[in-house]
């Protein structure tokens, strides 16, 4: 007989076997139960500060609130950047009318169609124009897309997000569209801040332009709160090494969104845009304005009465000696930056490019050239203070000199002449420290500065100790203007040649250096600060365009203060060699008597020196130097004119005023300008008489003299 449990067994298998179809699915509702009770656990519990963050980010938008670009004046107050409105079109497609859903580029309803109709005849738009796929790569402001096409990727992106239709339009034609408003649902007149440049291309050089974020670099403004896209930065000029003080700090919203992009409100206090700084420079537009057209109607005037277009680009410079204030700085040619207010065009910008006179150049900081005589004046100032010639010491230039020169020690040497540019008439005869100045004499400068048998022993300065005095009135080293591209010149030494030419330094490279050509570099902003030092009794002054940062209120943030980098005078500035020509790391510095000689002589250039003739009859007291410098350059190298002893030559003179008191200095260069008292010579005096014209008007209407401090 079964037991119960058995028989318990036996009947639970057969009620298993007939039900089987229950159990299964009773499994299924449990594994379901659990995988659902595991999901939710997931996304409640394990996830679920995640999702919280996700839906709190497609419910909020930071929005980023532009701040407005501080402007720039001149020293009198005159705008040279200012923001002006550019009008916009846009449509947002969620409040056109019957909006949503809708959209297709095929058919749009009628109400629609009628505002397309109507925007086409004010804006020269087509309705319909090209077809939108996922190659179809949008722009706005610059597609040949017609607006339904526009508003399609529009509503495709955000329907309530503004899409620009046609940018800088007329105001008129703006003003039109607002007052027609309640027949144009949907359309809206957007207004855009621009950069405006009044002076456009008189102070390009100084002002440059601005340009969207660059690539390279959006992550280093995204961290400075901008949005790559749409704010600009600067790109050239004051406008991109003033960026942190023009361009202010930007606003933020955190707004909440529906599903739509719709704003519903602000959930947070609204950070308000921090607008820039506003800047005065120290440029005076007058001036400015008097350079620039004393540089143009020089070069018109040679090359007219030449017959040629023998000169075609130059600089000039003017800074108050004292203070080291730009007056004045016109690079030629430059350009219209203008035209790159709105976005940089490619067809100018490769123009601009490809140009061989170099108009994106600023020819005052950028170009490093041979600065030719005018660079006599580091070799006298050495010579005199370094004991190698006393002022009254006369050496003989009979127009011409013979050296034996090697170019390496075991070589055979070979004999070389060196000529004075006076070598036709026989040179200049005995000269002494002042008429060398006064004269420009070659023929003493290279002796003085490379010694000469027994005329001028021990090899004279030298190429070492002329770079000492070279560096301490401002060569070879940048400036430290406020100006991107500044170039550091060239003072070469035997070290130098021999890393970069293979060759050995010989006495020819000391005699040609001396009077700056062989290897020597400058910046005519270099060749002025060492004019001015001389001129500041030997007070080197930092130079600057900037006089005042200033608030909204006008207001100096930042007021003006003159800063002198170091007094040659006062300040053991030149390295002491042994008569190995080994530097002994001590310093010393520049008798006075030295500079006030070389102010005196200065003088003496245009009294009765190379300068005399342009500055006869003068109202001005000048001083100067005289430059004509032999280069050869690609340009000149592929017309053949590279030969020794007939290079062409570039123009230079620097001149400063009144001598005993000087307020203004300026240097001119001439590209391919010939004589420096021909060419630069004029351009300086325009602009030094200039000067003290404006002087005169701003003293008789009763105003402060701006132009000085």
């Amino acid at each position: 007989m079964k037991s119960a449990r058995s028989e318990f067994q036996t009947k639970l298998s057969a009620n298993f076997r007939d039900n089987w179809r229950m159990w299964v699915v009773y499994g299924l509702v449990a594994a379901l139960f659990l995988f659902y009770a595991y999901r939710l656990f997931q996304l409640q519990v394990l996830n679920g500060a995640s999702y919280v963050a996700q839906a709190q980010e497609n419910r909020t938008t930071l929005i980023n609130e532009p701040a407005a670009r501080g402007l720039i004046y001149d020293r009198n107050g005159v705008e040279l950047a200012r923001n002006i409105p550019s009008f916009n079109v846009t449509i947002t497609p969620a409040y056109l009318p019957g909006a949503l859903p809708l959209l297709q580029t095929d058919s749009v309803p009628g109400e629609i169609e009628a505002v397309y109709s109507q925007l086409s005849q004010m804006l020269n738009l087509p309705v319909s124009n090209g077809t939108v796929d996922e190659k179809t790569i949008f722009k706005p402001c610059d597609t040949p897309l017609g607006i339904k096409q526009i508003v399609y990727i529009g509503d495709t992106n955000g329907p309530y997000d503004p899409v620009r239709i046609k940018c800088n339009i007329d105001e008129t034609i703006a003003r039109t569209i607002r007052e027609k408003a309640a027949d144009l649902p949907g359309v809206n007149i957007e207004v855009e801040p621009v950069r405006d440049y009044p002076t456009g291309e008189l102070t390009a050089e100084l002002i440059g332009f601005l340009g969207p974020v660059p690539n390279i670099q959006e992550d280093y403004y995204r961290q400075k709160g901008m949005l790559p896209g749409r704010d600009k930065v600067g790109y050239a000029g004051l406008e991109n090494t003033l960026q942190d003080v023009l361009g202010g700090i930007n606003g933020q919203r955190l707004v909440e969104v529906d599903a739509a992009g719709k704003e519903l409100r602000n959930l947070t206090e609204p950070v308000p845009a921090i607008p820039g700084n506003n800047v005065r420079l120290t440029i005076d537009i007058r001036l400015q304005t008097a350079a620039r057209e004393a540089l143009i109607s020089e070069i018109n005037y040679w090359n007219t009465r030449l017959g040629t277009q023998k000169m075609n680009s130059g600089t000039v410079v003017a800074i108050n000696p004292k203070t080291g204030e730009v007056l004045a700085m016109v690079s030629y040619p430059n350009y219209e930056n203008n035209r790159m207010a709105r976005g940089i065009p490619g067809d100018y910008y490769n123009q601009l490019s490809e140009d061989p006179r170099t108009p994106l150049l600023n020819v005052a900081i950028s170009a490093e050239l041979p600065p030719g005589s005018v660079f006599k004046m580091p070799t006298a100032i050495g010579a005199l203070n370094e004991r190698v010639i006393a002022p009254d010491y006369q050496v003989d230039d009979p127009g011409t000199i013979t050296v034996e020169q090697k170019a390496l020690p075991n070589s055979v040497p070979r004999p070389l002449v060196y000529y004075c540019y006076a070598y036709l008439t026989g040179g200049h005869g005995q000269v002494d420290w002042i008429k060398g100045v006064e004269q420009s004499c070659d023929v003493y400068f290279y002796k003085i500065g490379g010694g000469y048998k027994d005329q001028v022993p021990n090899g004279g300065l030298g190429i070492l100790r002329l770079g000492e005095y070279a560096r301490a009135l401002g060569y070879g080293v940048k400036t430290g203007i406020e100006l991107p591209g500044e170039m550091n010149g060239l003072i070469p030494d035997p070290t130098w040649k021999r890393i970069n030419q293979g060759q050995s330094w010989t006495l020819g490279d000391t005699y040609i250096a001396s009077m700056g050509q062989s290897f020597v570099l400058s910046t005519p902003l270099q060749v002025l600060t060492s004019a001015a030092t001389l001129a500041n009794s030997g007070k080197y002054m930092q130079v600057t365009l900037v006089h005042d940062i200033l608030d909204l209120n006008g207001n100096a943030i930042k007021p003006f203060e003159p800063r002198m980098k170091w007094d040659i005078t006062q300040d053991p500035v030149i390295q002491i060699y042994d008569e190995n020509n080994v530097k002994t790391g001590k310093y010393k510095v520049v008798d006075p008597w030295v500079v006030k000689l070389a102010e005196q002589a200065m003088r003496g250039v245009v009294t009765e020196g190379t300068a005399q003739k342009v500055f006869e009859g003068s109202p001005v007291q000048a001083a100067g130097k005289t430059g004509t410098a032999e280069y050869c350059d690609k340009i000149a190298y592929n017309k053949g004119l590279c030969n020794r002893g007939q290079w062409p030559t570039h123009s230079w003179f620097f001149g400063y005023a009144p001598y005993d008191n000087p307020e203004i200095a300026v240097v001119a260069f001439v590209y391919n300008g010939g004589e420096g008292a021909s060419v630069a010579a004029p351009v300086v005096r325009s602009v030094l008489e200039s000067y003290f014209q404006l002087k005169a008007i701003d003293a008789q209407k009763g105003a402060p003299a701006q132009t000085t401090p």
